[in-house]
């Protein structure tokens, strides 16, 4: 607990602001001693920390920014109630229902409520679990939605957004192992689903590869400039569409004959299901359970 000297000085905030935030807007509410004076928690202390984020780096006013708060609160307790009927981590019923959650949320464009489902779930089931039991079905339910027209373009993008933010949140927490090869993960030109890609790459990043991740639609211009100015030694290219195989096999080529160094590693539906492709020996067919026996097979052969 501490005092509101002690939470002045740790949050730069002065005491006068704070006693303002209180009595005007119902901030935080701290408890009292005997005497009357302001005891603060650890969770008063975050509260306070929040608002003045908002308020001085996101410009919104103080009560704006209490009523987001409040509004987040209720969200993650709302979160809390409706999942903890099923709190077991590898139970898919539990899986199945954090899913459903998350999407009907993003499908109302209800970005609070997603995110804090998304929050308890971390808390919940962890990285792992989350991303591949979860978030991965939430963003293939989000493009078979858009396909079939239960998703208007504009939810497609916000849910796919949203959900694509909290995946490169993660990028930045592994650290990069110098020894692992370079990599540059992209869709290319007319390829707008990026979930296998996406989920490849955050793969590649948790075992230490620098991932340069350009994401969907990619226009070839400047690619070889990149591989070569970047020291690029592994090309992932993510493709949906079977109607872009013939193109993206010539692009491939262009690469691999302008930058011949390169390992190219391509993926999604269209290769998987393809009866042909012009390099067979790149498409990724593995379960993801066998991708790191992939990598490190990988990362022996540059080592030889």
């Amino acid at each position: 607990m501490y005092s509101i000297k002690q939470v002045s000085a740790m949050l730069n905030i002065p005491t006068v602001t704070i006693r303002a935030w209180e009595n005007r807007y119902e901030a935080v509410t701290p408890e009292r001693t005997d005497a009357g004076y302001r005891l603060y928690t650890e969770e008063n202390i975050e509260d306070l920390k929040w608002l003045k984020a908002q308020v001085e780096e996101q410009g919104a006013s103080i009560s704006q920014a209490v009523k987001m708060l409040k509004s987040r609160k209720k969200e993650q307790d709302e979160a809390s109630v409706l999942l903890q009927e099923h709190p077991k981590v590898g139970d898919q019923t539990a899986y199945a229902k954090m899913e459903e959650q998350i999407y009907q949320a993003l499908h109302a464009f209800q970005g609070e409520r997603a995110n804090a489902l998304i929050d308890f779930g971390f808390s919940l089931y962890g990285y792992d679990a989350m991303f591949y039991h979860v978030l991965v079905p939430v963003l293939i339910k989000v493009g078979d939605a858009w396909e079939t027209g239960r998703a208007s373009v504009a939810q497609e993008h916000y849910m796919t957004q949203l959900i694509s933010q909290r995946f490169f949140q993660f990028f930045h927490l592994f650290p990069i192992h110098h020894l692992m090869p370079k990599a540059l993960s992209f869709c290319p030109p007319g390829e707008h689903h990026q979930v296998g890609l996406l989920l490849f790459s955050l793969f590649l990043r948790k075992h230490g590869v620098e991932v340069l991740y350009l994401g969907a639609n990619t226009p070839e211009e400047d690619l070889v400039q990149i591989i070569r100015n970047q020291d690029i030694s592994l090309v992932c290219l993510s493709l949906t569409d079977p109607s872009l195989i013939e193109e993206t096999d010539e692009l491939v080529g262009r690469l691999k004959e302008a930058c011949p160094h390169i390992t190219m590693t391509l993926g999604g539906r269209a290769y998987e299901r393809a009866s042909c492709c012009k390099y067979p020996e790149s498409v990724i067919k593995l379960p993801t359970e066998e991708w790191k026996t992939w990598l490190e097979s990988l990362v022996r052969k540059a080592s030889e």
